[in-house]
C-alpha cells in the first residue's frame, strides 16, 4: 500500500571530503593544525585520526581522519574541522585551579586529572577549561569558560551500565507463529510473546533510555531510577524500550563482526508524535521516527532494523541514496538487515517465513497470509523489472543479499556487505555497488566467495 513506504528522507547539505591520489600517505595528506590521536586497522584499511588544534590548543570536537585502502594505497579523507570564528582569548582570566575547584565542589567529586585548555567553537569561539570529575555516578565532563568561569557544557562520560526491559523479539506473529493476530486482539493473547531482556550500554547517571548506541527522543520519555523498563504494548514505554533494545543489539552485532566505525554512536529515535502508518530515517537530523498508525511500527523489531539500515548506510557514506538506484539499494539493504537480525532470534517456518519482512506491522494493511511489508526472496531481474520506485526496485537488491547470505553464511556475508558499503558513493549504481561487493568478498575470503557473490548479482542482472 502506498502509505507503507518505510522510507529514508533525502539528504540535504554538502559533504566535506576528498580523495587523495593513489600512493599518497596520511601524513602527507593532513594539513597543519592537526595532532595524531590514534591509528587503527580495519579489515581492509588503515585509519588515522587527528585532533584539530588552533594555535596549539585542541579544538573541542574538531577532527580529521584519513582512511587508506591496504590493497590500492588510495587514501580518502573525512574532514570534521570547525571554522574558528572570532579570536579566542590567548590567556585565561579565570584560572585553571579556580575552574577545577568550582566544578569538583559543585559536583561533590574529585578531579580525574588536571584540567586542559580547549577552544570551544561556535558563533564566537572561546577559550575554555575541560574538567573531568569523578563522581558517585561516574565521570562527568565539564567545559568552563576561561574568561568568565561560566559552565558552557556538561555531560556524563560513562556509558556502560545495564538495565532490563520487556520487548517482542522480534514480534508476536513470529514468536507465537500466529498470522491471525490483529492490532485489536485481546491483550492476554500477547502474554507469551513478551520477553525480558538486558538493556546494555545505558548511560550512567541518567534514568532515561539513553546509551552508547541509542538515544530515546520520544516525548514524555520513560524513566526508571532502577533502570527497569517493563511495559506492555498498551503503554508508550513499550515502543520506547523496543527501539532502544533493537538498535543497541544491532550495533553490538556489527561490532562483533569487527567493525568499530559503522554508526558507532547514539542513534536518535522517536516513537511518539507521528500518527501515520509509516516510519522514516531523516539524515538531516540523524533521527529515526516510528509511526503509530495501525500497529505501532516500533512494536515490530524488523521495522526498527529496516530503518536502522538506512542510518548504517548514511553513517558509512554521508548522503547515501541520492539516485534512484542507490535509493533502491538503501531500501533493499534495510529489508535485508531486518531479515539478518531477525534470523538470529526467529524460527523459520512455512507459515511464518523469515523472508517475510515486517509481518506484525503488516497485519494492518495486508489481507493475505503471510502478512509481509515485503519479501526478500522475489524473482525480479534488472533492467526488465525496474520500476524507478525505490521500494519496489529494492526487492532486487535484497534478493541478491539474501542469496549471498545463503552462499557465504550469515557472518561472512554481513562482513562482506558492510565492508563493501564503505566504498559506495552517495549516488552509486547497481553495477558499481555490486562490483564493490564482489571486490570486498575477494579481499576478505578469496575467489570462491567472490564467485558466489558475483553469481548472486548476475542472477539479478546487475553485472
Amino acid at each position: 500500500m502506498a502509505r507503507r513506504t518505510i522510507q529514508r528522507l533525502a539528504a540535504v547539505g554538502g559533504i566535506v571530503g576528498m580523495v587523495v591520489a593513489s600512493g599518497a600517505t596520511a601524513a602527507h595528506a593532513a594539513p597543519d593544525g592537526l595532532t595524531v590521536v590514534a591509528t587503527r586497522h580495519s579489515l581492509l584499511g588503515t585509519h588515522t585520526w587527528y585532533q584539530q588544534t588552533y594555535r596549539g590548543v585542541p579544538v573541542l570536537g574538531g577532527y580529521y581522519a584519513t582512511h587508506t585502502d591496504t590493497r590500492t594505497g588510495t587514501t580518502s579523507i573525512q574532514d570534521g574541522r570547525f571554522a574558528i570564528k572570532g579570536t579566542p582569548a590567548g590567556s585565561a582570566a579565570f584560572a585553571r585551579n579556580r575552574a577545577e575547584s568550582a566544578v569538583t565542589g559543585r559536583l561533590a567529586g574529585s578531579l580525574v586529572r588536571s584540567a586542559a585548555a580547549v577552544i570551544v567553537p561556535g558563533d564566537t569561539a572561546k577559550l575554555g577549561w575541560l574538567v573531568l570529575t569523578d563522581t558517585r555516578g561516574g565521570s562527568v565532563q565539564t567545559v568552563v569558560d576561561a574568561a568568565s568561569g561560566a559552565t558552557l557544557s556538561e555531560k556524563s562520560a560513562v556509558k556502560e551500565v545495564n538495565g532490563s526491559g520487556q520487548v517482542f523479539s522480534p514480534n508476536p506473529v513470529v514468536t507465537l507463529q500466529n498470522e491471525s493476530l490483529k492490532d485489536t486482539t485481546s491483550a492476554g493473547t500477547f502474554t507469551a510473546a513478551y520477553k525480558t531482556v538486558t538493556l546494555t550500554q545505558l548511560t550512567s547517571g541518567v534514568t532515561t533510555l539513553r546509551g552508547a548506541y541509542a538515544s530515546n527522543q520520544s516525548s514524555s520519555g520513560v524513566t526508571s531510577s532502577t533502570r527497569t523498563y517493563t511495559y506492555t504494548r498498551a503503554q508508550a514505554g513499550f515502543e520506547q524500550t523496543m527501539g532502544y533494545y533493537s538498535i543497541t543489539s544491532a550495533q553490538e552485532y556489527i561490532q562483533s563482526l569487527g567493525f568499530t566505525d559503522v554508526n558507532n554512536s547514539a542513534q536518535k529515535y522517536k516513537t511518539t508524535g507521528y500518527t501515520d502508518d509509516n516510519s522514516y530515517y531523516d539524515p538531516s537530523t540523524d533521527q529515526i521516527t516510528f509511526g503509530t498508525g495501525g500497529v505501532d511500527d516500533a512494536e515490530d523489531a524488523e521495522i526498527i532494523w529496516h530503518e536502522y539500515g538506512h542510518a548504517i548506510q548514511d553513517a558509512q557514506v554521508p548522503g547515501f541514496g541520492s539516485s534512484s538506484q542507490s535509493g533502491a539499494i538503501g531500501e533493499g539493504f534495510g529489508d535485508y538487515w531486518a531479515y539478518t537480525m531477525s534470523s538470529a532470534v526467529s524460527t523459520n517456518t512455512t507459515a511464518v517465513p523469515l523472508v517475510c519482512i515486517g509481518d506484525w506491522d503488516a497485519v494492518s494493511y495486508t489481507s493475505t497470509t503471510p502478512h509481509c511489508l515485503r519479501r526478500i526472496d522475489g524473482t525480479k531481474v534488472y533492467p526488465g523489472d525496474f520500476e524507478n520506485e525505490v521500494h519496489a526496485d529494492g526487492e532486487m537488491w535484497s534478493r541478491a543479499l539474501y542469496d549471498i547470505s545463503t552462499a557465504l553464511g550469515r557472518t561472512n556475508a554481513n562482513t562482506v556487505i558492510l565492508e563493501a558499503q564503505f566504498n559506495f558513493t552517495a549516488g552509486t549504481t547497481f553495477a558499481a555497488a555490486a562490483n564493490a561487493t564482489v571486490s570486498a568478498a575477494q579481499s576478505l575470503y578469496g575467489s570462491a566467495a567472490a564467485a558466489s557473490v558475483k553469481a548472486a548479482f548476475q542472477a539479478r542482472g546487475f553485472i
